[in-house]
């Protein structure tokens, strides 16, 4: 009898791990779109330390970012394997939060200048 035959093996659904892997490139491509906007702000705001204060909060926020969705991608991947839905987890309401409080920094230094 091979691994394949034993018994209580459970069939992994390929379909489920690829669409794991393209959360992840999904968040992936986020944290990249939030740092690529921070390092943009932080150079073109050179006179203006508030806004090189929100460009390096996206820097940060887009590493957390990536970092989170790395996290969620191997948790995921563990709970598919072991036939169970992965654990729901605040990555996205923080960055969420994240994204909206430096939205609402931006516009608020943006207005008062």
């Amino acid at each position: 009898m091979t691994e394949d035959d034993a018994p209580g093996r459970r069939d992994i659904d390929v379909r489920f791990l690829l669409a794991n892997e393209r959360t992840l490139l999904a968040w992936l491509r986020t944290a990249l779109a939030l740092m690529a906007g921070g390092v943009a702000l932080a150079q073109l705001a050179h006179d203006r330390p508030p806004l090189q204060a929100i460009g390096i909060g996206l820097l940060i926020l887009g590493s957390l970012g990536g970092l989170i969705g790395y996290t969620r991608f191997r948790a995921a991947g563990r709970a598919i394997r072991a036939g169970r839905l992965p654990a729901p987890g605040h990555g996205p309401a923080l960055m969420t939060a994240g994204i909206v409080t430096l939205a609402a920094v931006l516009v608020t230094v943006y207005l008062l200048a």
